[in-house]
């Protein structure tokens, strides 16, 4: 079968035969249930609703309900650890944060969805993967960028392209099968166990937004709580213990989410590009990347030198701009990686935090190789010693090596003294 895209809600009625099967990425949200039921209108018999969980709290009832609805099988997948250690981890040594405003969240799934998908795929024998990223959205190019990369040989992509709707008359469509809970939903958005993120609705004009608070999961503000101390052990760049407990890293994530962000810590905002120059706003809570690129960044400085620093930094943004992209299998990546991963290999030590409503703040930084001072005023003493005993005979050099002269104008001992 020749490659070519799914653009447009017409596309997928060019299908002929409406009994081969289909893999749709669904969450649950608006979009991919009108998806679900747009196909069995279309009389689409093997539809399967694929879901990778990736930590977002999925309602699995929700999930079940509209699937049935509309005679599609659903599929969960869990995908939280590799998610972690295949994609998070990398990200979090690479401090990858979106033109430096918020933690790049969704584009480091997309690979694993592709993957995942492409596999499906592959054993149903389907003719198409679809998913319902819109021209609003960033994900539209890196999922498509991502499931070509898969070398996959059916149709692939997003119907909402070409076709837009509005949020209420697909909220409409979906009441008519019973399915009325979409109709007070405004937000739309992305999560996984790294980032919430959120759009549209509420937060469609930059100029005048507000966002409920309803809306956070972790890191809405539970004003009673006393301070506490959080101690974050990193061994060669990577997160081993918290408060001196080990826990694989998908866990170590959800609990720092719980944690720092029920001091109201974690929340960012800003702007994202589109490709051809427009911008939308987006909201994000992302406590442990909040307080995990901190943590690292702090040892970074207690072990590396200005000059190791400056150069993981510009590593980083090569990095996160090919992740952004979708690029992840290009060799400017693998540099960046490579490069990323060498540097880190000193960074071992441990930070602690002092977290109360007012403040989330290192209180010790201690590094296993450093470079700082301990005692400032006793290093003070000891350089003035070392640098102040030199002969006449080091002060001539010196002289020489620093200030040019010309063969005809030599200076006299006195001058030097």
């Amino acid at each position: 079968m020749t490659i070519r895209k799914i653009r447009c809600f017409d596309d997928l009625l060019s299908i002929a035969d409406k009994s081969t099967p289909v893999v749709t990425l669904f969450s649950g949200g608006l979009d991919s249930s009108y998806l679900l039921s747009f196909l069995f209108e279309a009389g689409f018999t093997s539809v399967t609703a694929l879901c990778i969980d990736l930590g977002e709290g999925i309602e699995v009832a929700t999930l079940q309900r509209a699937a049935r609805r509309f005679g599609a099988e659903l599929l969960i997948e869990d995908g939280k650890v590799e998610f972690a250690e295949r994609y998070v981890k990398p990200a979090l040594k690479a401090h990858a944060k979106y033109l430096d405003i918020f933690p790049v969240s969704s584009s480091l799934a997309r690979p694993l969805i592709a993957q995942r998908a492409v596999r499906v795929a592959q054993e149903r024998n389907a003719a198409a993967v679809l998913h319902t990223a819109n021209q609003s959205q960033n994900s539209l190019r890196r999922l498509n960028t991502a499931i070509a990369s898969e070398d996959f040989s059916g149709l692939f992509g997003s119907p909402y392209e070409y076709s837009a709707l509005s949020r209420e008359d697909k909220a409409r469509a979906l009441a008519r099968y019973g399915l009325t809970y979409y109709t007070g939903r405004k937000l739309s958005g992305d999560a996984n166990i790294w980032c919430r993120e959120f759009e549209s609705g509420p937060l469609d004009n930059p100029e005048g937004f507000a966002l409920p608070e309803e809306a956070f999961t972790w890191s809405r503000r539970q004003h009673d709580l006393p301070a506490c101390s959080i101690s974050l052990s990193i061994e060669e760049g990577e997160l081993a213990r918290i408060n001196g407990q080990k826990m694989g890293f998908a866990d170590a994530i959800a609990h720092l989410n719980a944690v720092v962000g029920s001091y109201g810590y974690g929340r960012f905002l800003g702007l994202e590009h589109l490709d051809e120059g427009e911008k939308v706003l987006e909201v994000r809570e992302a406590p442990a990347a909040f307080i995990l690129m901190q943590a690292l960044r702090h040892l970074e400085t207690a072990t590396l030198s200005a000059n190791s620093i400056i150069l993981k930094q510009a590593l980083e943004r090569s990095w996160t701009l090919e992740a952004v992209e979708g690029r992840w299998k290009s060799d400017v990546k693998a540099a960046a990686e490579a490069g990323i991963l060498s540097l880190t290999q000193r960074v071992t030590g441990n930070v602690r935090f002092d977290i109360d409503h007012q403040s989330c703040l290192p209180s010790s930084i201690r590094a296993d190789r450093p470079l700082y001072i301990t005692d400032r005023d006793a290093w003070e003493i000891e350089k003035a010693r070392e640098r102040g005993a030199r002969s006449r005979a080091d002060l001539l050099r010196n002289y020489f090596d620093e200030i040019p002269q010309s063969p005809d104008v030599l200076p006299s001992m006195e001058s030097i003294a």
